[in-house]
């Protein structure tokens, strides 16, 4: 082992690789970053895999995430093969699935976290801006090949977004894997409603890792420090040295220049990228990835694909594996291994029983979608073909179950994959309301289908949401399939008056057997299954009986004299409120 004339970083070769713990890397402002480097020990020169974010570099992925480990590997134990697990990290990829395949990993703690001093500040501009610095000093070491590439999950995705806009010139490919690039609608604000993810996802995985814990944290097993820093702050003092998370977006209501600055502007990426989805993902990261894809300019060397299961276990499977080395051999060593033939878009089509079936497609969304409105008609709660003649109404609590509309059972296996909206004629006793809109399948004998989501155990097939007062519509931004709303005002609500309202709704996937119904769920409060929970859904801190943790609460936010009352839905007689679903035809 050598020891550098920094008191903290040093390497060692162990497990056939060259590691550097606490590699310093200083920022233009001299606050120093501080990584670890896993990398081939001949110290040939390879390309880099490097991520940046809050999670703590050293956190042992067994220790810090022990419920999501063990359910990853009892559904993959193909995950066990071929490592020794021992370096293993949350949402960041298995440096010794990479070094020998002639990769360098470099992880990097973000300011104000793990082995980083600063201010902590999530996604705030400062770091977009040392994760360029950090791309470019990977892109210029010795034992690197001058091309850097990002892969990463959630918090290790976003930030990818936003740097690839910026163009550093050493970054060569990215792989943001179930990440979000719009702050506000991806996860901020659903429909313009506050999420409280954001509060939950502090408590759990945000402060109990911030940089000055030291004594009072986690330890490295590999190195026996602590995962958070050598120091131990008071809390006070920490507390002073980050901001609460979520009451900072609580103050930020409207789409405004602190949630922009914390998006991506997809139109400036120009990097190769391959953008992985979650179908169940619905309200945090997959409208980000869906975006990523068809936004972005269209020479823009891009592949979608899209998968089911949870938020981790794709990632570190053999699936999510082979599929990332063939991206990055291809963009980072150059290595004509047929990736250029890699059709566009791949599928993991979803059906009940949790079973998935792989196709490719050449476009997004796919070219043959016949897409079909199911009208609302009160009169039988019922999704019909055509619009009521006549109006009609239905009534229910704003802040209760609200009501369901159902089609037949179908006649022949459906599929439904893309995008949906829908379009609502709402009234309500108060000058606001919140609409959740929940797509729907029941089985012949009236059980709900859910799935295991990217953070839920009975995920429902589609969500959507929207704040009435923020009904107006971006004429230039919205389509037919994906309404587009600014945000950026609130226009209260005449109590009475009928309102036209337009629900952009995440984009999903389910082939529906023939005899089943599908259903569209609008009520006052989030979705909650109600049928009996797995035992990890009762422990899983994001298991929120469908939502994932991303719950709309806050009384802050939702004070019940505005949003309680009764709400009118109208449908007919010239006011054609409709779910539309995009069906794909059998080949």
């Amino acid at each position: 082992m050598s020891i550098a004339s920094d008191p903290y970083e040093r390497t060692e070769v162990r497990d056939g690789m060259r590691i550097t713990w606490h590699q310093r890397i200083t920022m233009d402002d001299g606050l120093v970053l501080r990584a670890d480097v896993y990398r081939p020990v001949d110290d040939r020169p390879c390309p880099v895999i490097l991520t940046y974010g809050i999670y703590g570099k050293g956190v042992a992925y067994q220790d810090g995430y022990p419920m999501q480990w063990e359910k990853m590997v009892a559904d993959h134990p193909d995950i066990l093969v071929g490592s020794t697990n021992k370096y293993q990290n949350w949402e960041t990829t298995d440096p010794e699935r990479w070094v020998p395949h002639g990769y360098a990993v470099v992880r990097v703690d973000s300011r104000g976290a793990g082995w980083s001093p600063g201010f902590m500040d999530p996604a705030c501009p400062k770091e977009t801006g040392d994760l360029y610095q950090c791309i470019e000093w990977a892109g210029t070491q010795p034992w690197s090949n001058g091309k850097v590439g990002m892969l990463g999950i959630s918090y290790y995705a976003g930030n990818q977004w936003r740097v690839a806009g910026m163009h550093p010139p050493h970054l060569a490919a990215i792989i943001p894997w179930e990440g979000q690039n719009d702050r506000y609608r991806d996860s901020g604000y659903h429909g313009g409603i506050l999420s409280q993810f954001q509060q939950r996802w502090a408590k759990h995985q945000v402060v109990n890792i911030q940089y000055g814990r030291g004594d009072t944290a986690k330890k490295n097993p590999n190195t026996g420090e602590s995962v958070a820093g050598p120091i131990t702050l008071s809390e006070e003092e920490l507390a002073k040295n980050r901001v609460d998370a979520f009451e900072e977006l609580k103050k930020h209501p409207f789409d405004d220049e602190w949630h922009r600055s914390r998006s991506a502007d997809l139109s400036l990426v120009r990097t190769p990228l391959l953008t992985c989805a979650n179908w169940g993902g619905q309200g945090i990261h997959p409208r980000g990835n869906f975006n990523g894809f068809t936004e972005t300019p269209n020479d823009t060397p891009k592949w979608l694909e899209v998968h089911g299961d949870s938020h981790w276990s794709m990632f570190s499977s053999g699936y999510g594996l082979e599929l990332q080395k063939r991206f990055f051999d291809r963009f980072l060593k150059g290595i004509a291994n047929g990736w250029d033939r890699q059709p566009r878009v791949q599928l993991n089509i979803r059906h009940p029983g949790e079973r998935f079936v792989l196709r490719h497609e050449q476009e997004w969304p796919l070219a043959r979608t016949r897409w079909t409105k199911f009208h609302l008609d009160p009169d039988g709660m019922a999704l019909k073909p055509s619009s009521p003649v006549k109006q009609l109404k239905v009534k229910y609590d704003a802040l209760g179950n609200g009501v369901t509309f159902s089609t037949p059972p179908l006649a022949a296996d459906t599929e439904i994959t893309g995008p949906m909206a829908a379009k609502l004629f709402i009234s309500s006793t108060t000058a606001d309301a919140d609409l959740f809109v929940i797509v729907r399948v029941f089985d012949p004998a009236g059980k709900e289908l859910t799935f295991m989501g990217s953070t839920d155990p009975n995920t429902p097939i589609a969500n959507g949401w929207l704040r009435v007062s923020h009904r107006r519509l971006d004429p230039a931004k919205s389509k037919p399939y994906r309404p587009y709303h600014p945000h950026d005002r609130a226009e209260p609500l005449i109590p009475g008056q009928v309102y036209e309202c337009d629900v952009e709704i995440v984009t999903s996937c389910i082939v529906v057997p023939a005899g089943w119904r599908v259903a569209l769920t609008i009520r006052g409060k989030d979705y909650e299954y109600d049928g009996e929970l797995s035992e990890f859904g009762k422990k899983f801190h994001y298991g929120t009986r469908g939502t994932g943790g991303m719950t709309h609460n806050d009384p802050d936010n939702r004070p019940a004299d505005l949003f309680g009352g009764r709400v009118t839905l109208h449908a007919g007689g010239g006011r054609e409120s409709y779910l539309l679903l995009p069906i794909i035809p059998a080949n």
